[in-house]
């Protein structure tokens, strides 16, 4: 008789590092099963990709036995590491934060194939460029001059956006200094007791 699954849970946990502490703990606890066991088995399965965050999809059946399928390493992940940064641009594509070859978009493309919609690795590539563009990385020879390019006219766009505020700002003050240059002064006349 199959067992019926009750639950999936996704998690996205360092490799090797599992443990029943907050996030894991507090996901799985609920659910029902042993979290050491979950811990111990995921830990043994990704010892070898140490340093990597590792997506696993957990079911749970109804006889709180479990099993996981561990997926590959996010594509924001894998484009970070590839290119030595610590997180991308907070404007996107309008800042470029770091350049990587065709050659690392490619190795990226090949390892998360299986978890894309994309049906051949020409596909997989424009996916994962998507990816880095948003995340201000640019891909030499294909986007590169483009995103740098595109990096010059935000900047100009900010320098303007400052300017026309800075003037606002000054016509805002000169329009309250003439608002209180105009009401006369009235002076309290003290009464004597």
């Amino acid at each position: 008789m199959a067992k019926e699954v009750v639950k999936k849970i996704k998690l996205q946990i360092a490799a090797g590092k599992a443990n029943p502490a907050p996030p894991v703990g507090t996901v799985l606890g609920p659910a029902g099963i042993n979290i050491q066991d979950f811990c111990q088995k995921f830990n043994d399965a990704t010892k070898d990709k140490m340093g990597d965050v590792i997506p696993c999809e957990i079911s749970i059946y109804d006889d709180r036995s479990f099993d996981f399928v561990l997926k590959t390493p996010p594509a924001a992940f894998l484009l970070k590491k590839v290119a030595h940064i610590n997180k991308g641009s907070k404007k996107g594509a309008n800042e470029v934060v770091a350049t990587i070859s065709k050659d690392d978009l490619k190795s990226i493309a090949s390892l998360k194939m299986n978890d894309l919609n994309a049906n051949d690795l020409e596909g997989a590539m424009n996916i994962i460029e998507g990816t880095a563009r948003n995340m201000g990385i640019a891909v030499k020879g294909v986007n590169d001059e483009e995103m740098q390019e595109q990096a010059k006219e935000a900047l100009k766009e900010e320098a303007e956006r400052e300017k026309r505020e800075e003037e606002l700002e000054k016509m805002e003050a000169e329009a309250k200094e003439a608002v209180v240059s105009d009401v006369p002064l009235v002076e309290e006349e003290k009464s004597e007791e």
